[in-house]
């Protein structure tokens, strides 16, 4: 069976998208399915290639557990729809972005993330890179949420039994 490959986006993969990836790696890891299920990020802007998750989304993410130091940043490209089996977004104006670079050929599913925490109202992951520290704290909670919602569409759809 070869692995089931899910990627967070969001616009510059510093803040939304790492936090989202930090904390489903982490998920994925206690279940035991690190050699089934496969997480990374993406932007869909070229802004921040190359650098660290933000230091407030790295601080937070400490804060509950998670490590961030490890990703980053990467643009969304045409070649992850193919290579990915989830392209999940953290907004709709990213969902957008993302669609008008999927090419026909397309084997991805791509959703948004919050359709995995639907015990939220809210149904976008806010951008809290140019608010305060509150943002990051509001977005951990969402992504967090997301995460345990996702885990286990995956298992059930996938049929996987954790270790």
């Amino acid at each position: 069976m070869s692995k089931i490959r899910v990627l967070m986006v969001c616009l510059g993969n510093i803040c939304r998208s790492p936090m989202a990836h930090g904390v489903f790696e982490a998920r994925v890891r206690a279940q035991g399915l690190e050699d089934v299920i496969e997480v990374d990020s993406a932007g869909t802007a070229g802004y921040h290639v190359g650098a660290k998750p933000d230091p407030r989304a790295r601080q937070e993410a400490r804060s509950r557990g998670y490590d961030l130091e490890h990703l980053r940043a990467r643009q969304l490209e045409p070649e992850d729809f193919l290579e990915f089996d989830y392209i999940l977004t953290m907004d709709d104006a990213n969902y957008r972005n993302a669609e008008r670079i999927r090419p026909t050929d397309s084997r991805a599913e791509l959703l948004r993330y919050l359709d995995f925490a639907p015990q939220f109202d809210d149904h976008e992951v806010p951008d809290p890179y140019y608010g305060g520290d509150d943002g990051f704290v509001h977005v951990m909670d969402l992504v967090e949420a997301a995460a345990d919602g996702l885990l286990e569409h995956i298992r059930e759809r996938h049929t996987l039994k954790a270790s």
